[in-house]
């Protein structure tokens, strides 16, 4: 059996645990919520370095990756330094596997035709490579990234002009505490002012990114919307659904009606590979996600 923990700085609201079986092993998944305490993570994360195969870091990213730079966000560092003999992971290399591949993978089967659509990406330095995808396919970008970090209204309006903005802003806003530029603990479950920025939303066929941003200014009115995401609950799909969206993708897999956070599977693909995180090639992420048997979870809601 392995027993895989993410710990979380969001809301305990959102705790769910899973016991099933992969590849033929048992296994148990758990995600515990930290309300916002950077002082409890420390020391959860701390009291399971040992006891369990893997820990998965939640609410909050260690790296950025932007083209060809990799920037740090500082405050996260010792949260991962904690731990000394368990893996970790923070889903970040993961995702610049999965998303673009979960893309790739509906275009070509037929699920959904993203080709020429208008796509605003919440924070694209967050999903750079989910971005590109999108701009392979076609697809309009737009960079929200000021709008949802910052509360600047503000867009970008190519990957190119992300490039450029990350290089002269990413050192200094990754020296900001993590809670200024991410809504952690109960802040994720509050829609804050959907009005201001409800425009931006309109103007998109697709909104993608963390649900946690999508959620920050979500509007009631979403009619006709695709969402691209990962980490939903039960409520987080009703929600969805009286908003009008018209179909839901997750690039995680469905655990038990709940679909996990990259941090998740990333952990769940430590304890199976047993390697160090950076020696995990792209390949072998979606090689390991195939022989799974994960595929994006789709929901259509009309």
């Amino acid at each position: 059996m392995k027993h895989i923990v993410s710990v979380s700085l969001g809301s305990s609201t959102r705790d769910h645990r899973v016991d099933i079986e992969l590849m033929g092993e048992r296994f148990i998944i758990e995600r515990i919520g930290m309300d916002g305490s950077y002082e409890r993570f420390l020391k959860t994360i701390k009291s399971l370095d040992g006891k369990v195969d893997a820990i998965g870091m939640g609410g909050i990213s260690i790296y950025l990756t932007v083209k060809n730079r990799k920037y740090i966000i500082r405050s996260a560092l010792p949260l991962m330094r904690a731990v000394l003999k368990t893996p970790i992971a923070d889903g970040s290399y993961l995702r610049n596997a999965l998303e673009p591949y979960a893309i790739h993978y509906l275009q070509k089967n037929g699920v959904i035709d993203f080709t020429g659509k208008k796509v605003m990406v919440t924070c694209a330095v967050d999903r750079y490579a989910l971005s590109q995808a999108f701009s392979e396919l076609g697809c309009k970008i737009t960079c929200a990234d000021l709008i949802f970090t910052l509360g600047i209204p503000f867009l970008i309006r190519s990957l190119k002009g992300l490039d450029i903005l990350a290089m002269l802003l990413a050192p200094a806003i990754t020296k900001l505490p993590f809670d200024m530029l991410y809504p952690t603990g109960h802040r994720e479950e509050a829609v804050e002012n959907p009005i201001s920025f409800a425009k931006y939303y309109k103007e998109a066929d697709i909104i993608a990114g963390d649900f946690n941003y999508i959620k920050r200014y979500m509007p009631d009115d979403l009619e006709g919307k695709i969402i691209v995401t990962n980490t939903v609950t039960k409520e987080n799909i009703e929600e969805l659904r009286v908003r009008k969206v018209k179909t839901l993708v997750t690039t995680t897999p469905e655990f038990n009606s709940r679909s996990f956070g990259t941090n998740v599977i990333e952990a769940i693909m430590l304890a199976i590979l047993k390697k160090p995180v950076e020696e995990i090639t792209n390949e072998e992420y979606i090689a390991t996600s195939e022989n799974l048997g994960f595929k994006p979870r789709v929901i259509h809601f009309w």
